[in-house]
């Protein structure tokens, strides 16, 4: 997951660099009044998803299996402790009902 968090990273921050480099140059407009900074990181961020969506399509599909793994480690955990408290539970209420 840390691999593609840092992949999508880095395809923003180039896609940041470009469009930087092309409104500064003046290919691509400017944004209003003082707005220019967030104009270069919106269009950076509208650029960047789509390209990360296609070019990154393997690496999420790893991530998504390593995040379903851990899910169901998780469930089968929490199932198998409460197959235990069940049993002690059981138990306890067994001992109860024979020294009545």
């Amino acid at each position: 997951m840390l691999r593609y968090t840092l992949m999508r990273l880095g395809i923003f921050a180039g896609c940041f660099v470009v469009v930087w480099g092309l409104v500064y140059s003046g290919v691509a407009p400017r944004g209003l009044g003082d707005s220019n900074y967030l104009w270069v990181v919106l269009l950076a961020l509208v650029i960047s998803a789509p390209i990360s969506f296609v070019v990154l399509r393997g690496e999420r599909d790893r991530a998504s299996a390593q995040v379903v793994a851990r899910v169901d480690r998780a469930k089968a955990n929490l199932e198998r402790n409460r197959n235990q408290e069940d049993v002690v539970d059981d138990a306890a209420r067994g001992a109860r009902s024979h020294t009545s």
